[in-house]
Formats: structure tokens, sequence, C-alpha cells
């Protein structure tokens, strides 16, 4: 199979990088090795395999990233997936803060793309918590409880917005703003509506 074609988007994000852009370029070429397509989503390079997205290159503050959308699947056998934050339940990251330690990792990053690969041609599916598994906050349940139709109005919701209203409404660390949050989005729930909507 011939090389994959650079995307002209992501040679845009690279020659506009002020941090990362020598981290990027390695990276870059790296992934390219192991010949997936180079897109540009989610304003990130992102590369897939028949149109599956297999790993995203992206930059913080302090360090920039291989993401595997799938990474809880693989196998760490370096010990070097980093789960961003605890709701992250599919996405693994592997990190880095200088160009030398990429080049270092070179063998082992592609030989972690190449499983992310295999992954996906199985077929494989990360299994994602339920919405029921997750705690309700009490100050919402107790609403949910009382008004029928905020019960119904919530059940009725996507899977996915349920979860990003607990996890909101779940943040606070006081009852109070727990209380506030709630009330602020009891409409946009009757109205069918998600958190972002």
């Amino acid at each position: 199979m011939a090389k994959s074609r650079t995307n002209p988007k992501v040679d845009e994000f690279i020659s506009k990088s002020k941090k990362w852009k020598e981290q990027y370029e390695k990276l870059r070429n790296i992934v390219l090795d192991c010949e997936l397509t180079e897109e540009f989503k989610w304003m990130h390079p992102c590369y897939t395999y028949e149109n599956k997205n297999i790993v995203l290159i992206h930059g913080f503050k302090e360090y920039c990233a291989l993401l595997f959308h799938k990474g809880a699947l693989l196998k760490d056998s370096e010990g070097i997936l980093i789960q961003q934050t605890e709701n992250v339940q599919a996405a693994r990251q592997i990190r880095f803060t200088n160009v030398q330690e990429i080049v270092e990792m070179e063998s082992i990053l592609k030989a972690y793309i190449n499983q992310a690969i295999e992954v996906e041609m199985a077929g494989l599916e990360v299994n994602f918590k339920k919405t029921e598994e997750y705690k309700i906050p009490e100050e919402f349940q107790h609403k949910l409880d009382n008004i029928p139709a905020l019960k119904t109005a919530f059940e009725a919701l996507t899977p996915g917005r349920q979860r990003a209203y607990i996890y909101y409404f779940s943040q606070a660390k006081q009852s109070k703003t727990r209380e506030s949050r709630v009330q602020k989005y009891m409409q946009k729930i009757l109205d069918g509506k998600g958190l972002n909507d």
C-alpha cells in the first residue's frame, strides 16, 4: 500500500502551531507510516482506517498527545496510556513534552497504532457505562420524584443527554449549587433538549 497522502488542513494546523510544531510533525510521520488516512476533525489531525477514527494528535498547555479513540480496548503493555478524566470511557492518551520522547518511543507508538487498527478491524466496541449506573444527585432525584412530567421528559432524552445532565449536576460541590443547576435546566429537560442544545 502506498504511503498515505497528507491533508492540507493538517499542514495548516501544524504550520500555525506555536508550541508543539516539531512534536506534531514527528507524530504525524509516525502515524502516516502506519498507512492511516489523514483527516482533520474536531480542529485536530485525525487518522482513520476505512473511515473509522483510530488516533488523533492534539496539544495542551503542558503536553501534546496521541489520543486513541478506543484506547480502553488496547493492551497497554508499556503502561503508557492515560485516561484524561474518570468520566472518559473509551479514549486514552499517550503524552509527550519533547520530541526526544517521541523519537525514543517510535516503535512502541507504531505497535500501539497497529493494535488500534486491529481493534477496529475486529469490530470491537467499548462497553459504555449505562446511564442507570450513574448516581443521580439527590437534588435532581428529588425533582424527578416530585414532578412526573420532568421524570417522563428526562427518561425520553437520549442516554448521552441524560449522562450530560447527571454529570453536570454532580460536578457541583455544594448542594445549593446542584439545586440551582437543576432549577436552571428543568425547562430545557421538559422541552426535550440536551444540556448543550
